[in-house]
Formats: structure tokens, C-alpha cells, sequence
């Protein structure tokens, strides 16, 4: 049935004197007949294997001719009546493409002349491209058709030195491919732009992961070393106990030996043969002592358990490291990573500036190092002048430099202590006595207290939750804005931002905390700012 309609199509575009153009059964993008042809949404065909060939490897799916877009690839079907058609006109041609050229006088429809195929591979121009059919000496009523229509005195030029036509057909496919090549381009420009931003989200990812899985192990041994120094220092005293314990009860049995050696002595000098008979058999037996010949001082420091507790963390961490180097990061600490609604850090340490501790601001416990850099306390007060500006109950110093515009970045070094006390204080500030400090009272800083908790001095207080233990603390002041901002420089990330009205001078505030007998003896350091990548 599709046969006969296919026939009578043909018979019919015969009959009413159409004409049959190469173009309409040539694919665009190989340039040869049809084979199994299949349409696009827009309506163009192509051949089946042209088109599919032609997507693969698309992310933006377009039609090559009128380049309309398609949000997803469509699915192609088979245009069974053109595939008929072509494969009906395929035989007529000697399986190539046509030129058909009909030729009429001027006695019109009855003196047509019959419409002449002539292969395209025959008909070519030096460059290789389609030429026109050649013309018959005729009359001059003669109609010429072509691939575009009848011809006209417009028509394709003519070579002059080939005497064949020149098409523009290999011009429009050589666009056509440019422009290709300028879409794949323009699309691996932006694969390579998401490339760089997925690895930045990557950088951020690993840094967040490693940061926090270090710190805990940091974290672990300083405990584990912590259980050690304590128990080695029990083991130490329990010993020392032990030993004063014995040698007093041996130098009690070393003073009872000696009396009974000095009456023995004492009974042999004695003439007095009945009174040697009485005492002798008391002092001939020994006093009652104590056999130590099995006895020593206990020399176990009690480690053993915190070192084999420590081994299998160490153990327990390999495990964690192999299983990161072959999977990445679980989930659980990818959700640790800020939206930035702070600048970066890299950003905000081109504000950095140089602080140095004040020494006539600092409580008389304070020890400072020799370049002012760094401030831990001592056990005992030193005998210091109790000038006007130096603190006498909090235990803290202020830097020399004053702020009062602009920005301003420095960082201090933490490291393992349990408590400390970092930000910024206003100049007119109380510093004698009892001080409450809060941002009314001219204080803005962030607290650690018992190695854990995290706090700012608001009022109420304000708890923070670090998941990440920081090493470096930054701040960064806008004296215009009204901000103090606290950043955990090691993970990049930023932990807390006031929001105040400066109207006089503020200072760098540094506060060590007692050393808690040595529990808290580390110092706080000024460290010189390393720009971050």
C-alpha cells in the first residue's frame, strides 16, 4: 500500500509539471541521498545515523539548520513515507544524487521536453562542489530548472575559465562547521569555568574535612598527654609516699637494733656475773622486725593503660585515613562548611597591621616576652609601679597600638590552652578592681573556658559551637562599620561578628587566663599574618 502511494505521489508531482530537486532528498550534514531519513520536532530530516552521530556528546541538543534548541534530546522515528519516496527515486538516479533539468518550448505543457536525470558525481566543479546541468541548444522559450527552481538571468554564475557553475552550498556547510566548532568551544569555556569552581568547593571541602579530623586527633593526644603527665605525677608521689613510709619504719627498727647493740656491748663489760645471767637472755633474742628482703619501692607509673588507649586511637585514625584517601570526607563533615556571608580570609588579611602588648597595661602575673609579641601568666605577682592604665584584677594587657578608623587584622596563636580571652577594648575603660566585661562596659572579645566552651561576652552571654577547635584566632576590625569580626584561621572559616558604635579609640585585648596549675601555662602569641590561598 505505501508503495502504490509512493508511486502515485511521483506520478502526480509528474503530472502537474512540479519538478524533482536533488536537495530534497539530500541530507544536510553528509550531503548524500536520504538513508532511513528521521525528522526533528522543527521538521527538518536528516539521516537517522547523520543526527544521532551529530548529538552524541551534546550537552545542548540543536537542530543543524534552523538551530533551534531542544531541552532534552528528542527521539527520533523513522519517516517511513520519506524513506519510500527516497527509496523510489534512489533507482531513477543509479543510486546518486540528480540534477533535474526540464526543458520546455514554446508550445508550453505539450512541447515539454522529458525531465532528464543526470548524476551529480558527473556534474562537478574544480573545487568539488555541484555544478548546473549543462544546456541544450534550444529555443529561446526554453525553461532551466536546477536544485533552487527555474533559472534566470540571476542565476548561478558561471566560471569563466571552467565554464561550470560555481555553488555556494560548500560555503554554508564550512559556516555551518565553524560555527560548530565555535559552540563546542564556547561550551568547554564554561565546563572548564564550573571545573575551577568545583575544585575551589573541593579546596574548601578537603580543608574543612582535614582541619577537623586533625584537630581531634590533635586534640586526643594533648588529652592523652595530659592523662600521662597526671598519672606519671600521682605514680610519682605514691612512690614518694612509699618511701618516706619505709624508711621511717626501718630507721624505728635501725635505732631499736642499735640500743640493743649498745646494752650487749654494755652487758660485756660488766663484772657483774648474776646481773649478766638475768639480762642476757633479753637482749641475746632480736626485737621483732620486719623481713625486707622482698621489699621495694612500686615502679610502675601507671601508663600503660593510656598507652595502649592511645595506640588504638592512632589505630583507629589509620583506618579513618585509609578509608578518606579512597572515598573522601563523609557527609557529616561536608555539612560543617559556612555559607559565606563574611569575607574571605584571604581578603581580610590585607588589612593586617603589626600589634605589640603594652607592658604599663599589664596585670603585674603577666610575663612578657622581650618583642611584646606574646604574653603568658606566672605563678606569683612581680613588683610592678600600679600606674593609672595598668589592670590590677583581670588578668590581662591591651596592644599600644590604637585604632580609630579604617581596618585592621592581626592573629594570635592559642595553641593547647583551656582558657583565654581575645578581641578588642575601648580606651576609657575600668581597670581597676572588679570589671565586668561586656560590650557596654567597652569589652568585645570571644572566650574559651575548660578547653571547650566557647563563648562571647554579650549580655546575656552568647555560646558559640565550634566544631573545629582553632589553633589561630584572627580579628579583623572596620572601626567605620562598627564590626569586630573572629575568624578560625587554620579551617578559613569565619566564627562570630559584633555589630557596635565606636566612638572613641579601641585597642587589641589580650587575656591569658591563670595557668590553672599548668593546665593553662601555654602563652598567647602574635603571630605575623601568612596570606591564605
Amino acid at each position: 500500500m505505501i508503495d502504490e502511494d509512493v508511486s502515485g505521489i511521483l506520478s502526480r508531482m509528474s503530472l502537474y509539471g512540479s519538478f524533482l530537486s536533488d536537495e530534497q532528498f539530500l541530507c544536510s550534514i553528509c550531503l548524500d541521498v536520504f538513508n532511513n531519513p528521521s525528522s526533528t520536532p522543527c521538521g527538518h530530516s536528516f539521516c537517522m545515523a547523520c543526527i544521532s552521530k551529530y548529538w552524541d556528546g551534546c550537552k545542548v541538543f540543536l537542530c543543524p539548520l534552523c538551530k533551534k534548541t531542544f531541552q532534552k534530546r528528542p527521539e527520533l522515528q523513522i519517516n517511513r513515507t520519506l524513506r519510500e519516496i527516497t527509496n523510489q527515486f534512489r533507482p531513477m538516479t543509479g543510486g546518486e544524487g540528480v540534477r533535474i533539468e526540464k526543458r520546455g518550448g514554446r508550445g508550453g505543457r505539450n512541447g515539454d521536453m522529458p525531465v532528464n536525470f543526470i548524476p551529480i558525481a558527473a556534474l562537478t566543479n574544480c573545487s568539488g562542489s555541484p555544478e548546473p546541468p549543462p544546456t541544450f541548444p534550444h529555443s529561446s522559450g526554453r525553461r532551466r530548472f536546477t536544485v533552487t527552481g527555474a533559472a534566470s538571468s540571476r542565476s548561478l554564475p558561471i566560471c569563466e575559465i571552467h565554464h561550470r557553475g560555481i555553488l555556494k552550498d560548500q560555503l554554508s556547510v564550512s559556516e555551518q562547521e565553524i560555527q560548530e566548532m565555535i559552540g563546542e568551544r564556547i561550551r568547554k569555556i564554561e565546563e572548564i569555568r564550573l571545573s575551577v569552581t568545583e575544585l575551589e568547593l573541593a579546596v574548601e571541602q578537603e580543608t574543612v574535612g582535614s582541619v577537623c579530623m586533625l584537630s581531634e586527633l590533635m586534640s586526643a593526644i594533648q588529652h592523652s598527654q595530659a592523662e600521662l603527665m597526671e598519672v606519671m605525677e600521682m605514680s610519682r608521689r605514691a612512690a614518694e609516699h612509699q618511701a618516706d613510709s619505709m624508711i621511717r619504719e626501718l630507721e624505728l627498727e635501725v635505732e631499736e637494733l642499735r640500743r640493743r647493740e649498745s646494752a650487749l656491748a654494755q652487758l660485756a663489760q660488766s663484772d657483774d656475773y648474776m646481773h649478766c645471767v638475768k639480762t642476757f637472755p633479753n637482749l641475746s633474742s632480736p626485737p621483732p622486725t620486719k623481713d625486707w628482703s622482698d621489699v621495694s619501692v612500686n615502679s610502675d607509673l601507671g601508663t600503660g593503660t593510656i598507652y595502649r588507649s592511645l595506640a588504638a586511637l592512632v589505630e583507629s585514625f589509620q583506618e579513618e585515613l585509609e578509608t578518606i584517601a579512597e572515598t573522601g570526607f563523609p557527609d557529616s563533615v561536608m555539612e560543617l562548611i559556612p555559607v559565606r556571608t563574611q569575607p574571605r580570609i584571604r581578603k581580610i588579611q590585607e588589612y593586617a597591621v603589626d600589634v605589640t602588648l603594652d607592658s604599663n597595661t599589664a596585670h603585674p602575673r603577666l610575663i612578657l616576652s622581650e618583642d611584646l609579641k606574646s604574653v603568658r601568666c606566672g605563678d606569683k605577682h612581680q613588683m610592678l609601679a600600679d600606674n593609672p592604665e595598668r589592670f590590677n584584677r583581670v588578668v590581662c594587657v591591651i596592644g599600644r597600638e590604637a585604632i580609630s578608623s579604617g581596618r585592621h587584622y592581626w592573629e594570635v596563636e592559642v595553641g593547647g590552652k583551656t582558657d583565654w580571652d581575645l578581641g578588642v577594648a575601648r580606651q576609657l575603660i575600668n581597670r581597676k578592681g572588679k570589671v565586668e566585661v561586656t560590650p557596654s562596659n567597652g569589652y568585645w572579645f570571644l572566650s574559651l573556658r575548660d578547653k571547650k566552651k566557647y563563648a562571647f561576652r554579650t549580655e546575656p552571654s552568647t555560646d558559640v559551637h565550634l566544631n573545629l577547635r582553632p589553633n589561630t584566632i584572627g580579628i579583623f576590625v572596620d572601626y567605620e562599620k562598627g564590626q569586630v569580626s573572629f575568624y578560625n584561621v587554620d579551617a578559613k572559616i569565619h566564627i562570630y561578628t559584633f555589630n557596635d558604635t565606636f566612638s572613641e579609640c579601641i585597642y587589641p585585648f589580650f587575656s591569658p587566663c591563670t595557668n590553672k596549675s599548668g593546665k593553662n601555662d601555654g602563652p598567647l602569641i602574635i603571630k605575623p599574618v601568612i596570606m591564605k590561598e
